[in-house]
């Protein structure tokens, strides 16, 4: 089972069989049968969000921290940006997508900007954490972390 050794350590089960994969992946997650994560950390967006009628009012700024996972060998053996994640085009549509939203919930929005990427983008897993700072006073920021794959 030669290439799996990077399973046995990122599955914190403390057991690995190889034959039993499936079970391993999906109590590991699936974001550990791919060796290569593309970030982007502190994207900041200004976006309608918000319960209270005085949020509908006003844009207030959103930050995001994106994992996606993929594979960078064949971008690493060509040194071309078509066969790896472009993270800018990434962010440039989350950032579009964003600034026009004007979701009530960060759980609602964090579900669409998951969902947008996963399927434009083809990422197999992605984690998201959504920090709308500020909502909370004495807190640095609240918001949502969630991480969905390609068929869930």
């Amino acid at each position: 089972m030669e290439g799996f050794s990077g399973l046995r350590s990122s599955c914190p089960h403390g057991w690995f069989n190889p034959y039993n994969l499936y079970i391993v992946a999906n109590l590991c997650s699936v974001k550990a049968l791919f060796m290569d994560i593309i970030f982007i950390r502190d994207l900041r967006i200004d976006t309608v969000i918000g319960i209270y009628d005085w949020e509908r009012a006003i844009k207030q700024t959103i930050h995001l921290d994106l994992e996606m996972a993929t594979d960078i060998a064949r971008a690493a053996a060509t040194d071309h940006i078509d066969d790896t994640l472009n993270y800018k085009a990434v962010s440039k549509r989350v950032i579009a997508f964003v600034e026009e939203s004007s979701f009530q919930l960060v759980e609602t929005l964090a579900e669409r900007i998951v969902q947008l990427v996963l399927t434009e983008f083809d990422v197999p897993w992605m984690r998201l954490i959504l920090n709308k700072g500020g909502a909370v006073r004495g807190a640095q920021g609240v918001g949502v972390i969630i991480e969905r794959s390609n068929g869930s």
